[in-house]
């Protein structure tokens, strides 16, 4: 079964924000993702540039994706262009947290 990109969105919202503990899909940290005959690239951002646990991050969303069925590898990009600002959050979400 051929992954998709809504399947590895799905897989994204087990990776969480150690700081704010919610998802990074929920915060709009998944600037896009391409799944192609089994290769899953992802670009993503963090609310800070100067998150001390970026690699980490970056390392749980690898594996969320590789764990998808039908991903064979998955690669994880990082950026901040654009910046990350609170504004990418679900305005429900953002007025629950008061943003």
């Amino acid at each position: 079964m051929a992954a998709t990109e809504k399947d590895v969105r799905n897989a994204l919202k087990g990776v969480k924000d150690p700081e704010l503990g919610l998802d990074l899909v929920v915060l709009g940290l998944v600037y896009d993702i391409e799944v192609t005959d089994g290769d899953a690239k992802v670009v993503i951002s963090l609310t800070s540039p100067m998150c001390p646990v970026a690699g980490q991050i970056v390392e749980d969303a690898r594996q969320a994706v590789l764990g998808v069925e039908g991903v064979d590898t998955a690669e994880v990009e990082l950026t901040f262009d654009p910046p990350w600002t609170p504004e990418r959050i679900a305005p429900l979400i953002r007025s629950s947290l008061g943003l």
